[in-house]
């Protein structure tokens, strides 16, 4: 019986190659001398810190801009609220979303439950498995869930005849 897997999982080796760049990025530029502003991943969630509000909101940018360029969907980053660091200085987390909430699977499996389609959804963990008898009906089941906006960013694993 056809099948396929629906997650959500970023490139963390790409993730890590755009906050390289953004850090050669900020080293280079005139507005960041002298700031010792930093950047540093730890498994899913970034930490940015630097002297000001401005410099903040410009790192992020940064950021972001070397994400898209690294094809890494920005959904995948997720900007908490800033705090103030030692020294007068500014910190934000920054969090990289890693698979499907519970809620998020719910909207998919009742999306693949309204298309009348004959496919059947189950959710294992952090993932979706939608099984059907033909493949053409799970092809079309991709297309519905890349039209659908679910607010995390999905990819199509595992698809299996």
């Amino acid at each position: 019986m056809p099948s396929f897997d629906v997650v959500s999982s970023p490139d963390l080796q790409e993730i890590d190659n755009a906050i390289n760049n953004t850090k050669r990025e900020v080293d280079n530029r005139f507005d960041f001398k002298n700031t010792n502003s930093t950047i540093e991943r730890s498994e899913y969630s970034v930490t940015i810190e630097t002297t000001d509000n401005t410099r903040l909101n410009q790192f992020n940018d940064i950021l972001k801009n070397n994400i898209v360029r690294r094809k890494v969907d920005p959904k995948f980053i997720h900007v908490k609220s800033t705090e103030t660091a030692s020294g007068n200085r500014v910190r934000q987390f920054v969090d990289i979303l890693n698979g499907i909430s519970k809620e998020d699977a719910k909207k998919i499996t009742n999306l693949v439950k309204s298309s009348k389609a004959k496919v059947q959804a189950s959710i294992n963990g952090d993932e979706v498995r939608i099984t059907g008898k033909k493949r053409d009906d799970l092809q079309s089941m991709i297309d519905l869930l890349k039209q659908s906006d679910i607010g995390i960013p999905l990819q199509y694993q595992n698809f299996r005849d």
